[in-house]
């Protein structure tokens, strides 16, 4: 196959791999910069232009868009999907996911486990949503927040006033989330790929932070999950619409709860916690949608 990766960073350890796995299988890839693709949206003749110039066709895209750029990656691979290119995750399932949200309410519609969470647009109210998450110590995320960068704790009542009422007059969207206590600051990333959990991961905030991200600090080690939690991270991925994905967990009191599904899950922490191929049971997944699409009507 001739494969598109779309990533900012070509030697970043995701990438890289994904590269290389996909180079020893026989399949030829190429390294696109998100942001320097630009499109030819006409209906006759949808195109995606790179670097001066149009692109030829690709079998299959893997969108490795980062948070920040969401919009105009997903613009990009929905462009890809408009030329009959084949996603790894579809443009409509990394929208939905991205949207903490949205997702967070599709995954409550379904029944998936979630700590308590609240969302409100006036200073008036923060008082009773404190009160609904049930008080203080909690946990305030930005909506637009990712690996950790703005996720505060705040232990004391007049704390988390003062965090929420900041960021509501700021215009920032937030959750404000219970802390689950017994989790004891660490969470389980599963690695979801076409409906099964191929690699998990326990990660341990270090001393004094709560965060558990690798990002931050955080340390990673194997861990044997619960047939509940693999249950739990396959219907999460299931209701988002990713193939692949890396579902976050928390171990509670009263079961797994899920607090985010991601579309772009990094490979390293999880190969080397896991010591699994995760990067080769990706592709052995793109080979079998592409084997799915090419195979003639009966």
């Amino acid at each position: 196959m001739k494969i598109a990766i779309l990533s900012r960073e070509p030697k970043n350890y995701s990438t890289r791999r994904l590269v290389e796995v996909a180079q020893a299988r026989g399949h030829q890839v190429e390294v696109l910069d998100t942001l320097r693709c630009y499109m030819n949206i006409a209906s006759h003749n949808p195109s995606i232009h790179y670097e001066g110039g149009e692109l030829g066709s690709y079998d299959a895209v893997i969108p490795r868009i980062g948070a920040s750029i969401t919009a105009y990656g997903t613009a990009v691979l929905r462009q890809f999907e408009m030329m009959n290119t084949m996603a790894l995750n579809s443009s409509v399932a990394i929208s939905r996911s991205r949207d903490k949200l949205r997702a967070m309410q599709l995954l409550s519609r379904h029944g998936i486990g979630l700590p308590i969470t609240g969302y409100a647009h006036s200073t008036h109210d923060v008082p009773d949503l404190i009160t609904m998450v049930g008080g203080a110590p909690l946990v305030v995320k930005l909506l637009e927040g990712t690996q950790g960068i703005g996720v505060v704790l705040c232990e004391t009542q007049k704390a988390a006033e003062s965090v929420i009422e900041a960021f509501i007059q700021t215009n920032n969207n937030i959750l404000v989330q219970e802390y689950i206590r017994e989790a004891n600051g660490a969470d389980i990333r599963c690695l979801v790929v076409n409906g099964k959990v191929v690699a998990a991961m326990r990660r341990q905030a270090q001393p004094g932070e709560f965060r558990s991200n690798l990002h931050r600090g955080g340390t990673a080690e194997a861990i044997k999950i619960t047939p509940e939690e693999r249950a739990t991270a396959v219907q999460a991925a299931k209701i988002m619409g990713l193939d692949v994905a890396g579902v976050d967990i928390l171990r509670s009191a009263r079961g797994p709860l899920v607090l985010e599904v991601n579309s772009s899950p990094g490979l390293q922490g999880v190969e080397a916690a896991s010591g699994k191929d995760v990067a080769g049971k990706i592709i052995e997944f793109l080979e079998l949608k592409a084997s799915r699409k090419n195979k003639p009507a009966e």
